[in-house]
Formats: structure tokens, C-alpha cells, sequence
């Protein structure tokens, strides 16, 4: 299992290699491979398995050899040297329960690994997203940036037109403000179907409206005030900062995203035009089961649990003798003062070798530590649980919190939309306030960036809880 899980990981499809530079599988496909943690967590499993083979080998044997300078007289001849073989076994089922213990904690190693990779994809995934919020609001504020140059030229139209001595009249001031504010409200509209979600850091985008003062623009249709350009032009000030903002904070986030990949800082993302909602079709009790089941911190407690059996195993097994067996060969010349039948032949001697293990309190003292670190397992289990049930109804309400708001916003847009056309309408026709006009237009704006805001929460959210699910390893 674990073999067809490593090779899955390190295999390049095709599919992928023929994946959009905007996909995020694309992304996420390069940071399976190249991030730094993930591939750290991957060798320390396989050296984890290293252990195995280590603690289920048995003792070197000993060998021991003596030379005597002098040969040693014995009755069937002199002894010239002396050597030893001896093979020490420990009590039956040490060394399978010592390999099953670090087999174990190899399994808790993986799971490590599985869970770094987990959090590497919801990190990419939960910063593209936040990339594609980023890129949508600069684009609205742009539009914005179009809508408040709107504004300043119907502005001048109107002081213009009211101003003493100026030539021109009411109708045509109608006509081009009419048109200039039609120019404006199809430039806007321009995009509006690209939908996303998220809760911005950047939802004080200046209004062109909040200013304005009944008896300013627009109160009249002959009327206009200077006062009015100059507020203006303050909001183009404060929107093209925010505008040089939203540029800065892009390069951070993308610097960061790419560190994610382990790639130069400040190499280009690719962030699509759409974003689709990406919905649950599970039950709130299957996805709280789900995450108690898969989620890898769990896996590995519960591996780290299993071998501390294991040890305790091994511990009382360890508290009994060891034993060894061997061959003693005697290197012996003839002598000349032995009239033996045996003068001259080598000896050999099987032996056996037994440890007394009389010393307890170290054995004890092992058991005593495994019965210890079991109980923190067993606690640290249950902690890890109420700590990632809890993490799931966070994620759980960003994810339906942003489902209400691109319900609501996808109506609250529809309603502006609507009321900004019939205004247009009136507004050409008899003369509306230009005012009303402009405040409705920058909440359509408004609603639009919010919509796009809520879809990427949601994808967000949905990541969130697929990652504590662990359902996105593949």
C-alpha cells in the first residue's frame, strides 16, 4: 500500500504535464514535487524504515582468539592457541516486536509525510485563491478609476455649463452627460459574469459618492459646483493609491505562493479569468466522520499508540535472559613426553551462554515508560480530535457563511443593476440627480466585487474542510 501510495506521488502524468499554466492542479502538481517540507517529511519516512532492518538484526556474533607465547603443556600435547565463536539470541519475540514498533513509528512517519503534503496543497489552493481576489479587486478598482474620470468630465460639463457667460444649453448638458454616464455604465458592466469569492482587505475602496452633497452636482440640471471636481479628484488620489496597494500586496502574496512551489520569488502566477464554486455533496455527520477517520494527525497517534504496545512487548521480553551458542577450538601440537592416542588432535568444544538478568529496576523502569507515553498518546489522541472538530466548524462556517453571501450579493447585484438602468432612463429623460445616479453605480461595482469575494471564500472553505478530510492527496 504504502509502495503504490510513493510511486502514485512521484509519477508525472501526461495529464498533468498537459494542464493549463493557470490550472491549479497545474500548481499543485509542482508543489507535490518540489516543496521543501514535503520532501523532507518523505526522507525521514524512508529513513524511518531504515530502522526496521536495523533493531530486527540480530547481535554481531563474537569472536575470540588467544595465542600463548609459550606453548601450554598438556597431557595430550601443547596448546598453542585458543578461539571462540559465540551467536547471542535474545528471548523469542524481542526482535518481532522491536521490528513491529519501529514499523509502527514508520507508519506514524508517513503519516507526517501525508499530512505536510495535505497542508502544502490547501496553503496553494488558500493563496491562489486569495492571487484571484487580489487580481479581481485591482480590476475593479481600474473601473472605478474609469467611473470617477466619468464623474470629472460630466463635472466640468456642468460647471461649464452653468458658468456665466458660457455658451450652450440645458438639453445639450442632458445629452453629454447621458452619454458619458451610458459610456461608463457598459465599460463597468464589462467582466461582471467573472464571479469569486472571499472576504476582502480591501473592501474600502473610496466611493465617488459619499461625499456629495444634495446641492451639489447633480441637484440641478443646470447646476454644478467646482467643490464637486475637487472631491473628485481627491477620490481619483485615494483610488489610485489603492490601486499602486493592491499591486504591492499582489507581489507579496504571489512571492509567497511560489515559496510554496520552492521557485524564484518573484516568477509570474497565472490566475484564470472564471472561478467556479466548488460545493460539498456530503452530509455535515459523513464529513465529521471522514475527518476522525483519514486525517493523518489522528493516523499517526493512533500508529504511535500501537507501537508503544509493541515496545511494552519487547520490554518484558527483554527482562528475560539471553541466550547464545558457540564453539570453542583448541590449536594443539604433539608432544614429545605423550605417549596419548589423542597427542597432537585439535579439541573442539560446543558451548552455551546464558544471561542472568538480575538487575530489575532498569526493566521496570522500561516498562514504566511505556505504560507512561501510552496514556500521553491516549490523551494527545483525544486532544487532536476536539482540536480538529473544532477546526472543522470554523472551516464549516466560512463555507456557509460565503454560500449565504453569493446568494445574497448575486440578488443585491441583479437589484442595482436594475435600479441603475431605470435611472439612466430618467436621467436622460427628465433630468435625474446625477448624484443618485453615481451612488448606485459604485454599489453595483461594489456588489460585484463582493460577489466575486464570496465564491472565493467558499472555494477556500471547501479546501479547508477537504484538507482536514484528507481527500485531496492524489
Amino acid at each position: 500500500m504504502y509502495f503504490y501510495c510513493i510511486s502514485t506521488y512521484f509519477h508525472v502524468s501526461q495529464s498533468f504535464a498537459q494542464l493549463p499554466s493557470d490550472s491549479l492542479i497545474h500548481y499543485l502538481e509542482i508543489a507535490a514535487q518540489n516543496n521543501p517540507t514535503v520532501l523532507q517529511r518523505f526522507s525521514e519516512y524512508k529513513a524511518a524504515l531504515q530502522k526496521v532492518l536495523q533493531v530486527g538484526a540480530l547481535n554481531d556474533p563474537e569472536f575470540n582468539a588467544g595465542v600463548f607465547i609459550q606453548p601450554m603443556e598438556l597431557v595430550e600435547g601443547r596448546q598453542y592457541a585458543d578461539f571462540q565463536l559465540m551467536q547471542m539470541f535474545p528471548w523469542f519475540g524481542t526482535l518481532k516486536a522491536a521490528k513491529d514498533e519501529m514499523s509502527l513509528m514508520a507508519k506514524a512517519r508517513y503519516e507526517l509525510f501525508r499530512d505536510a503534503r495535505l497542508q502544502v496543497f490547501y496553503d496553494v489552493q488558500r493563496t491562489w485563491y486569495e492571487l484571484y481576489k487580489i487580481s479581481k479587486e485591482k480590476n475593479i478598482s481600474e473601473k472605478n478609476m474609469q467611473l470617477l474620470k466619468t464623474i470629472e468630465r460630466l463635472a466640468i460639463v456642468r460647471f461649464k455649463t452653468a458658468s456665466p457667460g458660457t455658451g450652450g444649453s440645458s438639453n445639450s448638458s442632458y445629452g453629454a452627460s447621458s452619454s458619458l454616464i451610458q459610456q461608463s455604465n457598459n465599460t463597468g458592466s464589462n467582466g461582471m459574469q467573472s464571479m469569486g469569492g472571499g472576504q476582502s482587505n480591501l473592501s474600502s475602496v473610496p466611493s465617488a459618492f459619499s461625499s456629495m452633497q444634495p446641492d451639489g452636482m447633480g441637484s440641478s440640471p443646470e447646476g454644478g459646483s467646482l467643490s464637486d471636481l475637487y472631491r473628485i479628484q481627491i477620490e481619483m488620489g485615494e483610488l489610485g493609491n489603492n490601486i499602486a496597494l493592491l499591486e504591492t500586496l499582489k507581489n507579496t502574496v504571489q512571492a509567497r505562493f511560489n515559496s510554496y512551489l520552492n521557485r524564484p520569488v518573484e516568477m509570474q502566477v497565472d490566475i484564470p479569468d472564471t472561478l467556479v464554486a466548488d460545493t460539498l455533496n456530503i452530509s455535515h455527520s459523513a464529513i465529521q466522520d471522514s475527518v476522525l477517520k483519514n486525517n493523518p494527525m489522528l493516523g499517526m497517534l493512533w500508529y504511535e499508540q500501537q507501537s508503544i504496545d509493541a515496545r511494552q512487548r519487547m520490554a518484558t521480553r527483554m527482562g528475560l535472559p539471553m541466550f547464545g551458542v558457540g564453539v570453542d577450538y583448541s590449536l594443539i601440537g604433539k608432544s614429545d613426553m605423550s605417549t596419548s592416542s589423542m597427542n597432537g588432535k585439535d579439541m573442539i568444544m560446543p558451548m552455551v551462554r546464558l544471561t542472568l538478568p538480575v538487575y530489575r529496576q532498569k526493566y521496570n523502569a522500561l516498562k514504566k515508560e511505556a505504560d507512561l507515553l501510552k496514556i500521553a498518546t491516549s490523551e494527545n489522541l483525544k486532544a487532536t480530535a476536539n482540536s480538529l472538530q473544532a477546526e472543522y466548524y470554523q472551516a464549516l462556517q466560512l463555507y456557509l457563511d460565503s454560500k449565504r453571501r453569493i446568494n445574497l450579493y448575486s440578488s443585491q447585484l441583479q437589484l442595482a443593476r436594475k435600479t441603475l438602468d431605470l435611472m439612466l432612463v430618467s436621467f436622460s429623460t427628465s433630468g435625474g440627480s446625477l448624484t443618485d445616479i453615481l451612488r448606485i453605480r459604485q454599489q453595483t461595482l461594489d456588489y460585484e466585487l463582493k460577489s466575486i469575494e464570496a465564491v472565493a471564500d467558499l472555494n477556500t472553505g471547501t479546501a479547508w474542510i477537504k484538507r482536514l478530510m484528507a481527500v485531496n492527496e492524489n
